[in-house]
């Protein structure tokens, strides 16, 4: 039986996708360390999905070597989140590639405990890596954060993207290491991903951190947004 091997997923909301270069750059790379070119499958299949409508479309290779891509319609998008930590190592047997952990991840997802809406995984020290399906940023002060890059981390789209608004705006940018304590001391902490965007954490477990005063995430999510471009 074929399982998953590479995939990628984004949102397209009426013709119009964020950073479609670099979703098609993380798949690619994938693909070709597996020994499969996509590249052309890929431009292929992306110049064939709709310009109407809301859909999250995921590209696949499976290890049957066969690529394909799934046209889902889009889920709701969701809001402020709450978060839990997993208790114990880092499950997934490839951080750095989208596809292979998915099943197990999202095993994990719905296992959250106190209604968590996503959970958080740990590096070896205890310091937060990121969420199942979520990449994490945080404000400490003025100062956009994220985890270390050469941490197991995956490559987020979303992620890049706020660096590249970030760079825009003259924001500060530093990657540091920080525990879920730090993260729940931190001035605003983040979820963000290719189909929400960004989501503000606003409880950890059974806390709520609420309201969140002075948020930077509505503007911000407004320059994400306006990233957005037309499907090839």
């Amino acid at each position: 039986m074929s399982a998953l091997l590479v995939a990628d997923s984004f949102l397209v909301a009426n013709g119009k996708v964020r950073g479609l270069e670099l979703h098609r750059e993380r798949f690619v790379r994938s693909c070709a360390a597996a020994g499969v070119a996509a590249e052309r499958f890929w431009d292929e299949q992306a110049g064939r999905l709709p310009g109407f409508g809301r859909w999250f479309p995921r590209f696949e290779l499976q290890t049957s070597g066969e690529l394909a891509v799934q046209l889902r319609p889009a889920p709701p998008i969701g809001g402020r989140v709450r978060v839990a930590v997993h208790e114990g190592p880092d499950p997934r047997t490839a951080p750095r590639v989208k596809g292979p952990d998915l099943e197990l991840l999202g095993k994990l997802k719905e296992s959250a405990p106190d209604r968590a809406d996503e959970i958080l995984l740990l590096d070896s020290d205890g310091t937060v890596l990121e969420a199942a399906y979520s990449a994490v940023a945080w404000w400490e002060d003025d100062t956009l954060c994220f985890p270390q890059s050469d941490r197991p981390l995956l490559a987020s789209v979303t992620a890049q993207l706020l660096r590249r608004i970030a760079v825009d705006q003259r924001v500060e940018i530093s990657e540091r290491a920080a525990t879920p304590q730090d993260l729940q001391n931190a001035t605003e902490a983040w979820l963000v991903n290719a189909l929400h965007g960004i989501r503000p954490i606003h409880a950890w477990g059974a806390s709520a951190i609420d309201p969140l005063p002075n948020s930077h995430s509505a503007t911000w999510q407004s320059h994400l947004e306006s990233l957005a471009a037309r499907l090839p």
